[in-house]
């Protein structure tokens, strides 16, 4: 990710200028609401637990499709027993990183 005064690099002239301004400080407030919204996502467990399932159902997903590849191209099977192993151990470190007790 660039840092906002990097894209003025080689124009740095442009930096003086009332529009360029403007859209620093405005970069700087979506950058604060962005910690913000940061910091209230991990004190929310709601919000917390909803990540966990989306990204559990995106490997859901991806298994799925591996499956149907395997089934319609002959490709390798997935390796269930691995998949379930990372998914388990997914779920429990998100659970000890936010202080959710199952």
């Amino acid at each position: 990710m660039k840092n906002k005064l990097d894209i003025f690099k080689k124009a740095q002239d442009l930096l003086n200028e009332p529009e360029v301004e403007e859209l620093l400080e405005y970069c700087e407030r979506l950058e604060d609401e962005l910690v913000d919204f940061k910091f209230e996502k991990t004190n929310n467990k709601e919000l917390i637990l909803l990540d966990m399932i989306r990204e559990v159902i995106k490997g859901c997903n991806a298994m799925e499709k591996e499956q149907l590849e395997h089934e319609r191209f002959g490709y390798e099977a997935p390796n269930y027993a691995e998949a379930i192993s990372n998914l388990k151990s997914f779920i429990l470190g998100m659970c000890k990183d936010n202080k959710i007790y199952l």
